[in-house]
């Protein structure tokens, strides 16, 4: 029997999908200052390669292909997945249990990696229990806040962009510059933004060529007067998962990720009638990371999940079903010849990548926390 429990019902698994940060910004404050919290380290993996009979993992909703985790489960471990909202909930729950959260892996943002690591709260890896890292690309290997794997891994990776109703907004829309004018035209009281503080204020640093993690305070000033004055005021919704608004034609207007948006035009009648951007100048390059939590109670349970995950059939499975790339050498050439639809909406062009901005953790989150609450004070939903 396969071996598989995830706490939460189907209508919460839906509603915290990987991309659903449910504005969790809120204990930035607290969470990211966390002092360090070692309780030593996790024993290796013994080395007959017998595993424990249980997996505790702790990520974002509805973020794996099931036939992927059910498969792992026959080699006789039971998996238990729970849930979070957003990267803040994650480092909140790991800081809080200073190494007995119970949890063996985690899925964190790369963004935060340092954050977490700085704090305790990751075990350092050890490659010689993960031979499948060799199948990972070169660049998704050697990320700035992770240059040598030393705590994480990829696991997905995507961006930010947005998608519009031709049949509302006939003119052709290509930049965060057009999507603030239509938002006050065509699409005025029919836009839908994100629920995270640092991409919808992103658009209007995106717009007026500012650097995306800034800290300037002119910029955030600026910022705040025209997104709570000006833009606010159109917005209806503040969304992540987009699949139900597309299908109930709901909004011509919606920031989203790419992933999201190929996942909902693959199950509309009438795909043609929306156009995904991925907007000029720049967006957000995220990635999400497997990671060892501090304490694992199963480690060689948790190397062995890992290194499964980048096995490049698996790989392929977890691509196809959520949407995002897991980063695997091959594995775009492989989409292309296996013709997975929609295939452009996975996978940027190599100029749109080369422009991208990955997010970052900066001083700036308080600040961009309250004029997200402002935005969401002056919208009109």
């Amino acid at each position: 029997m396969d071996r598989l429990r995830i706490l939460a019902s189907p209508s919460d698994a839906q509603r915290i999908t990987r991309r659903s940060l449910l504005a969790g910004f809120a204990v930035a404050g607290a969470g990211l200052t966390l002092s360090a919290c070692s309780r030593g380290g996790v024993p290796s993996p013994p080395a007959d390669g017998i595993m424990e009979d249980q997996l505790n993992i702790y990520s974002w909703g509805d973020y794996d292909d099931p036939d992927n985790i059910a498969e792992f489960g026959r080699r006789g471990v039971t998996i238990q997945i729970d849930n979070f909202g957003s990267n803040e909930e994650l480092v909140a729950k790991l800081g809080a249990a200073r190494g007995t959260s119970g949890y063996d892996i985690v899925v964190p943002t790369g963004s935060y990696v340092p954050v977490m690591a700085r704090a305790g709260l990751l075990e350092k890896l050890d490659h010689s229990y993960l031979p499948n890292l060799a199948n990972v690309e070169p660049i998704y290997r050697h990320q700035p806040w992770d240059r040598t794997n030393e705590y994480v891994v990829c696991k997905n990776w995507g961006t930010t962009g947005f998608v519009y109703d031709t049949r509302v907004i006939h003119r052709e829309l290509t930049s965060w510059n057009d999507f603030l004018d239509a938002a006050q035209n065509e699409a005025r009281g029919k836009t839908s933004v994100l629920e995270d503080p640092w991409e919808v204020c992103s658009i209007f640093f995106a717009a007026n060529g500012f650097n995306l993690n800034t800290t300037d305070e002119r910029q955030l000033d600026a910022c705040e007067k025209y997104m709570v004055g000006t833009f606010a005021p159109t917005i209806s919704a503040f969304i992540s998962q987009v699949s139900a608004q597309l299908a109930q034609r709901q909004f011509a207007l919606m920031q989203a990720f790419n992933g999201d948006v190929r996942l909902a035009l693959l199950e509309d009648d009438d795909p043609d009638r929306w156009r995904f951007v991925f907007p000029t100048p720049t967006a957000n390059l995220w990635m999400d990371t497997w990671a060892i939590a501090k304490g694992a109670q199963h480690p060689d349970a948790a190397y062995a999940f890992i290194n499964y995950m980048l096995e490049p059939e698996v790989g392929m499975k977890e691509m196809e079903y959520i949407g995002y790339p897991t980063g695997l050498i091959g594995q775009q050439q492989l989409a292309v010849e296996n013709e997975v639809p929609m295939i452009d909406l996975i996978y940027p062009t190599q100029a749109t990548l080369d422009r991208l901005t990955p997010s970052e953790v900066t001083d700036a989150i308080p600040r961009l926390v309250k004029i997200f609450n402002r935005i969401q004070a002056g919208a009109v939903a």
